[in-house]
């Protein structure tokens, strides 16, 4: 199967056009207001209105209260809401239920005890394991920890050159890169962006399974009596 690609910290357009021109499953628009790659809400409505219909937008927040996250869902109409502080599975399910989005929930991950948190969110359509150490990807190790069969985002340091091993390691639903393919902090590198989307699509490609060669059949009577 097809890994799929969110690519987060859109803050523009022109990024977000790029992105659904190489394949995007998702663009990823952040609202914590701490974040270099924090995008403002009325350009995030522009950007949801330029791709919507083809390409999933999520809205990305940090310990917001439910209340803002629904008034920026109801002006900017999120496919997806990724929630990355620390919020319960009650809230994680509140918020799925008040937007009718469907909901990610990442968490940072520095040890297996962080991965193995994740299975309290049950009523969540994604988990997203992000690194714990800013810059680097997660230790593939620690992903045998994760029990739950929810389909799984990997982010965490993802580059064009080592997201090929990240696929390989932890088979993800989907990668997910933001500074990993950047200019600068809320703008992407239109040529690294490519390169991110051919070593995915590469490294797919290498893992896909080789179809058998199809039997061949042996000749019946009448054909063996025609050629007598």
């Amino acid at each position: 199967m097809a890994t799929n690609v969110k690519i987060c910290g859109i803050t523009n357009v022109d990024d977000a056009e790029r992105a659904v021109e190489l394949g995007a499953w998702a663009v990823g628009c952040i609202f914590h207001r701490p974040s270099p790659r924090r995008c403002r809400p009325a350009e995030a409505a522009r950007i949801a209105a330029a791709v919507k219909r083809r390409t999933l937008v999520a809205g990305v927040f940090v310990n917001h209260p439910l209340d803002e996250i629904v008034r920026l869902h109801d002006r900017i109409g999120f496919d997806l809401v990724q929630l990355h502080g620390d919020e319960g599975p009650a809230f994680c399910s509140e918020v799925g239920r008040r937007t009718g989005a469907k909901v990610i929930r990442a968490v940072r991950v520095g040890d297996a005890g962080d991965v193995r948190a994740l299975d309290a969110y049950r009523s969540v359509d994604f988990h997203l394991l992000d690194s714990a150490r800013p810059g680097e990807p997660v230790d593939p190790v620690l992903l045998r920890a994760r029990r739950a069969d929810i389909p799984l985002l990997l982010a965490g340091g993802l580059t064009p050159e080592n997201v090929g091993a990240a696929i390989v390691a932890a088979e993800p639903f989907a990668v997910d890169v933001a500074s990993g393919v950047e200019a600068e902090p809320g703008r992407k590198d239109p040529d690294v962006l490519e390169a991110f989307f051919a070593a995915v699509a590469e490294t797919d490609a290498a893992l896909a399974p080789v179809p058998e060669p199809a039997a061949v059949a042996e000749p019946g009577p009448a054909a063996a009596e025609a050629d007598a």
